[in-house]
């Protein structure tokens, strides 16, 4: 579960309680020596420093503190390379690495572009009005100009543990709606707490787009919209059912519709829709290729001028409420229906979309652009929670409810021409995820409580579980992406943790060397879990590497040659993320996940729980079953391994 936790009034934070770096000491890699000096820079200062946070008033509980937040700081050159050169060790072989120590060398010179790159980041992070160096930039790259799929390649997915209490799509869908509506509540009034990490307030500006919003296929870069949650005519639920599209309005007169009417109003479309049979998929559109999503986007808005009504009711709607007809049971077959399901009974350009299927099975499916998972990991937490332990006022039972009219359908006007774009669209959607392959490990020999035992951070436990499986299936240690928050600053979003380290290449190929004694074998273990876990808060702190070479770069002029540092071999293999983690977890999900990056590797969305993990493999036909079984064996391999340094009463 996610615990928020609340804080005084105004208090000030060290940031080296982060490990934040300072001056990093000179060292030497082969025979190159690297020093602050060459960077052209000042080193940050080795003193601690202080952040005061002071509440405005006028934020409400939620916003309260988001004009004191701290901005993202720029790491000096000289400690961005260092960590590059140290995070790209134990990819490269030598002869490669002392190639890439002397370009490095030439880029932070006086003579190389290093400085001056820096020097336009330096006032760029300045500007009063840039509120995150690495926002704008980051928000266009990763997400609104790829043009990739969403779906399977940027959205994710949350499945929920069963409700025993509702067993069908009209009773869960309604319980999931207030409590959804009522998690929209304590944003539109700002009444929602924010989130805190190590007792600083995280940024909440990204809950904006949470509900209300969409994101639009537009030529070469997407953008998002955003709608007025008060304005009654965008106080809707947006309910598809056999590729069909009703708009329920969840307020009436100015009173929300209790779960019961709520119920009764979802019962009526799919008795409605029970006598119909499957319309032409209209959301398959967006599934596709964004620029063939944009193209289809404006054929649908030439058909008819009624359309683009429409479209505005579904992308100015609450969220989403998919009713479909699978009955998914096992682990996999729930993640692949929350993961793209058919390709045709959703709206995947709305950041929030529940779905709820025959047999009650329920989960969710998040539009990436604008939000990361954790704002709606929260969202989905919160929902699960008030329905099971009944914390959730459902209103008045259906025999006081009101006489209401029935859903209306959204008819679009279908043309020829969007008729071959559905088509096209649904046999592009159906050949990419052919591609895939997603395994699911729901991991139920210990959890978070057993790991903490061995003195240890959980995450990087689980983080070298992946290091030992990969290393035991290849033979090396791949380049590998975790994903570290940096909402402690404004607008913060996400940094690289590189997991893949020379301290864990030792370790993995100790493990299994029957020559090397088990405390020797410890001692390495615990040198990867404590590199990992610095490696992490530095990168929480917004100290990584990944970040601050993204920008130098996007300050490269046009038409000017790219530094040879981007161009390096090492740099394209150290940023090819053969192995794309990250973590969010709760007790009330069964699935969480979505795609790889890159065709050579695999997506690994993890849940670390009490008392149990979940490993969600995704890959294109790399065997993501031998992997999600390779993780377990590695998992119980180091538990046996670190339990022998436990007193008996404590093991296992």
């Amino acid at each position: 579960m996610i615990h928020v936790r609340y804080c005084h009034r105004v208090y000030s934070a060290t940031l080296s309680k982060m490990t934040v770096p300072s001056a990093y000491p000179i060292r030497s890699f082969g025979s190159v020596s690297m020093n602050p000096a060459a960077a052209g820079t000042a080193t940050a200062s080795s003193k601690p420093k202080e952040h005061t946070y002071v509440e405005d008033p006028n934020g409400g509980k939620m916003f309260r503190f988001q004009e004191s937040l701290p901005r993202l700081p720029v790491p000096t050159l000289h400690q961005t390379v260092e960590r590059y050169l140290k995070s790209v060790r134990p990819l490269v072989t030598q002869d490669q690495f002392n190639n890439t120590v002397t370009i490095v060398q030439k880029f932070i010179s006086n003579e190389g572009e290093g400085p001056s790159l820096q020097k336009k980041l330096l006032a760029k992070a300045a500007d009063p009005n840039a509120k995150n160096w690495v926002y704008d930039w980051w928000n266009d790259a990763a997400y609104l100009t790829y043009r990739d799929p969403v779906v399977p390649y940027v959205s994710y997915f949350y499945g929920h543990k069963d409700d025993s209490k509702r067993t069908n799509p009209a009773s869960r869908g309604a319980a999931i709606a207030t409590a959804a509506l009522e998690f929209k509540k304590l944003i539109d009034t700002k009444e929602l707490e924010p989130e805190y990490l190590k007792n600083k307030p995280l940024c909440m500006d990204s809950y904006k787009w949470m509900f209300n919003a969409s994101r639009v296929a537009a030529p070469e870069k997407d953008y998002p919209v955003k709608f007025s949650s008060l304005d009654p005519e965008n106080k809707n639920i947006i309910v598809i059912r056999k590729n069909r599209f009703y708009l329920l309005p969840h307020e009436i007169d100015g009173v929300q519709l209790s779960t019961a009417e709520l119920e009764i109003q979802i019962q009526k479309i799919i008795r409605i829709t029970d006598a119909k049979p499957k319309a032409l998929p209209v959301g398959a559109i967006t599934s596709a290729n964004r620029d063939k999503g944009a193209e289809y986007r404006q054929h649908l808005l030439a058909a008819d001028s009624i359309n683009s009504d429409l479209l505005a009711k579904i992308e100015g709607a609450s969220f989403v409420l998919a009713l479909d007809g699978a009955t998914p049971s096992s682990y996999t077959e729930r993640a692949h229906q929350f993961w793209h399901g058919d390709g045709a009974n959703r709206w995947y350009d709305k950041p929030c979309q529940f779905i709820v299927c025959e047999n009650g099975v329920s989960g969710f499916m998040g539009e990436h652009s604008m939000m990361d998972g954790t704002p709606t990991c929260r969202l989905n937490d919160f929902v699960c929670d008030v329905i099971i332990n009944n914390k959730v006022d459902h209103g008045p039972s259906a025999a006081s409810a009101r006489k209401l009219l029935d859903p209306v359908e959204l008819e679009f006007v279908i043309s020829d021409t969007l008729k071959t774009d559905i088509k096209e669209a649904q046999d592009d959607f159906a050949a990419v995820i052919a591609l895939h392959e997603l395994d699911v490990n729901p991991f139920k020999a210990f959890g978070k409580n057993t790991i903490k035992k061995f003195k240890t951070s959980p995450d990087a436990f689980v983080q070298m579980s992946f290091q030992l499986a990969y290393y035991r299936l290849y033979g090396n240690v791949p380049a590998t992406y975790e994903s570290a928050t940096t909402r402690q600053y404004q607008l913060g979003r996400t940094e690289v943790c590189r997991s893949a380290s020379s301290e864990a290449l030792a370790y993995v190929r100790a493990f299994d060397d029957p020559k090397v004694e088990n405390d020797k074998k410890i001692a390495l273990l615990r040198a990867a879990l404590a590199a990992h876990i610095k490696y992490i808060s530095d990168a929480t702190a917004g100290y990584g590497c990944d970040r601050h070479l993204f920008g130098l770069k996007n300050l490269v002029e046009k038409n000017t040659p790219l530094p040879e540092i981007f161009t390096d071999k090492t740099y394209g293999h150290s940023t090819t993320w053969i192995l794309s983690t990250s973590q969010l977890s709760s007790e009330y999900f069964n699935a969480y996940g979505w795609s790889q990056v890159t065709d050579e590797g695999y997506g690994i969305a993890y849940m670390i729980n009490g008392n149990s993990l979940q490993f969600n493999v995704v890959s294109k036909q790399k065997d993501s079953p031998a992997m999600a079984a390779a993780i377990g064996i590695a998992l119980t391999d180091m538990a046996d391994l670190l339990e022998s340094e436990l007193p008996l009463k404590a093991k296992l």
